[in-house]
């Protein structure tokens, strides 16, 4: 989950003004967070009460993430996620956006089999982006970070991924000259994935992330989910990026580690 802060904080100076190479400081005065960041967050406090009523569960996980999603209205939310925080009756609306994926990391960490990851990955995401292709995102990010927190290889994670998922027969440095934005889950999930399969450690991972261009905060908090999960997180970088993070936000990490993490 923090990897997922970690990637959007990274990539959040870079959305709209791509890099295309890993050279780059990584962690500056410069940089923020998102509103990938508040939702990964929001989605973790709700989980901190998830309930076998599950009805009354999504309802919750709706309030929180309008809760906390409006008390930094700022943090970059795309128009249709907007008026969803917004309306007295959210309802789904049919999304396929990459904030599917963003957002979903901490189901990994709750989930205790690859089934209840996957069931939970469904429940949480269809309360936006309950189009098919947004769906696949949440669940193929929560799975990956889920095998990779379970010490799965990368050759194992990627075929079991390229099974149930998506193809990843590409190369980051086949895309990299010619990728641009693409806010899709689509467009923008197997992306995320390859860039931790190419990497040699998390903060590796992150810069191929930033490196093809693109969506680069989402992509970044989506292959920093799944990095983290395989490599943990540096002390420090760990460190640097929470230090970006308002006191409310900072608790819910703090929360959701002592009850799902025995940190």
């Amino acid at each position: 989950m923090i990897g997922a802060i970690v990637g959007d904080i990274v990539g959040s100076i870079y959305e709209w003004d791509n890099i295309k190479k890993k050279e780059f400081k990584f962690l500056t005065k410069e940089n923020f967070f998102t509103d990938d960041t508040v939702m990964t967050l929001a989605i973790a406090k709700a989980l901190l009460k998830l309930d076998k009523d599950l009805k009354s569960w999504q309802t919750y996980l709706i309030k929180e993430m309008q809760t906390i999603g409006l008390k930094h209205p700022a943090s970059g939310y795309g128009r249709y996620f907007m008026l969803w925080l917004l309306s007295k009756n959210p309802k789904p609306y049919h999304s396929y956006g990459n904030g599917a994926g963003m957002r979903i990391s901490p189901v990994a960490y709750v989930g205790k089999t690859l089934d209840e990851v996957t069931f939970l990955s469904r429940i949480v995401t269809e309360v936006t982006h309950d189009h098919p292709e947004g769906i696949k995102a949440a669940e193929a990010i929560a799975v990956a970070t889920f095998l990779a927190r379970k010490k799965l290889t990368k050759p194992q994670i990627k075929k079991h991924l390229q099974k149930h998922y998506y193809p990843l027969n590409f190369t980051l440095h086949e895309i990299r000259s010619t990728y641009t934005f693409d806010e899709t889950a689509q467009g923008s999930t197997p992306q995320a994935i390859v860039a931790f399969l190419e990497s040699n450690s998390f903060e590796d991972a992150i810069r191929n992330a930033i490196s093809i261009g693109g969506d680069s905060d989402t992509i970044a908090a989506m292959t920093g989910a799944v990095a983290e999960g395989f490599y943990g997180i540096p002390k420090a970088i760990q460190n640097k990026a929470l230090s970006y993070l308002t006191k409310d936000l900072k608790d819910i990490v703090k929360n959701f580690n002592k009850q799902f993490r025995n940190l």
